[in-house]
């Protein structure tokens, strides 16, 4: 098991980003998830038919991953992450961890959150149980796919903090990629500037500033998405 703490992001001068600028501090520019992958696989066409491998985050990120994976030819597979959360608040977290053992905090937010490490360990234990449960259900016995020495998208539907995004790029990073992509509808720009120096290139079609960001805000069509739904979506690939 791996834990790495973060500040709550990086001042940095060169940003690799690749966003639509109409749509910068714009809201509801999504019909729905299908849409927001449409848009993205077309910033994406450059890996038309390469060995690039497509890993979606679910439950929200597998559509706009599946979306991508059938426009660009690309195979489609899971990466289970899970924030971890605030006791008292589930809609918030404080870091992430992987389905491989990696864990990430918010150091300036654990700070002011003033946990304990006893705390802390319970609200791990509670998103490592939620991620066996998820893993069994989506990944089955499916050993995860080989990305050494191939680019690798990673999807979701949007990145508010960035740390549930930031844990997923350090799983995939141990592997030896040659090229990570984070690639995501809608996000904010503290999130980015958090995984810019991480990654290889950040595409966030929607960027958004300010001291408030929702993901939801980004869609017309906004609803959650159960495990049984991304076990659907990922059945209809061929």
């Amino acid at each position: 098991m791996l834990r790495f703490t973060f500040p709550y992001c990086y001042n940095t001068d060169a940003m690799k980003l690749v966003e639509e600028v109409a749509f910068r501090n714009k809201f509801y520019v999504f019909k729905d998830r299908y849409h927001a992958g449409e848009l993205l696989a077309g910033k994406l066409k450059e890996y038309r038919g390469t060995d690039t491998y497509v890993l979606a985050i679910p439950a929200g990120g597998v559509p706009v991953g599946y979306v991508i994976s059938k426009r660009l030819e690309l195979p489609l597979d899971v990466i289970v992450v899970r924030k971890i959360h605030i006791p008292w608040n589930q809609e918030a977290g404080f870091g992430a961890i992987t389905f491989d053992g990696i864990i990430i905090f918010n150091e300036r937010l654990l700070r002011i959150l003033g946990l304990t490490k006893e705390e802390v360990d319970r609200c791990i234990e509670v998103e490592r149980s939620t991620i066996e449960r998820r893993v069994k259900l989506i990944r089955g016995g499916k050993p995860f796919p080989d990305v050494a020495g191939r680019t690798t998208i990673l999807v979701d539907d949007g990145i508010a903090s960035g740390y549930t995004m930031l844990s997923a790029v350090k799983s995939v990073e141990r592997r030896k990629p040659k090229k990570i992509v984070v690639a995501v509808p809608t996000g904010s720009e503290s999130a980015i500037k958090l995984l810019e120096p991480w990654v290889d290139e950040i595409v966030c079609l929607n960027v958004r500033t300010g001291p408030v960001f929702a993901v939801a805000d980004a869609y017309k069509y906004w609803y959650d998405l159960t495990d049984e739904d991304v076990v659907k979506i990922l059945k209809m690939i061929a």
